[in-house]
């Protein structure tokens, strides 16, 4: 029932900009912290930033504090990340997450998840 579809990954180039999507539908979206994450071949999931409720409050990762931006739009249950000065070490599969409640940036606290869409950025 709840599904969380991510869109508007692609390839670009390093310097560059976009914008990835998350669709959620079968939850209160708007009780819902979100949360974005990011994984690369062979590595670990890493926490990217998260959302309150409201989208008052916001948490980046130190590393692309300043380059991304993280939003909500509650009337059309759809979560933003804003990507800027895109640099190839963020290439990666971002994932979009929920969880009832506070924002967090443990992904063990996230009950649902999308599929992901893919970043890379080129050299």
């Amino acid at each position: 029932q709840v599904q969380l579809v991510e869109s508007g990954g692609g390839v670009v180039q390093a310097g560059g900009s976009l914008r990835v999507s998350c669709a959620a539908s079968g939850l209160t979206f708007s009780v819902y912290a979100m949360c974005w994450f990011r994984q690369s071949p062979g590595k670990e999931r890493d926490f990217v930033a998260t959302i309150s409720t409201n989208g008052h409050s916001t948490y980046y990762s130190d590393s692309v504090k300043g380059r991304f931006t993280i939003s909500r739009d509650n009337a059309k249950d759809t979560l933003y990340l804003q990507m800027n000065s895109l640099k190839p070490e963020d290439t990666a599969v971002y994932y979009c997450a929920a969880k009832s409640g506070l924002n967090s940036m443990r992904d063990l606290e996230y009950a649902y998840w999308g599929q992901g869409t893919q970043v890379t950025v080129s050299s």
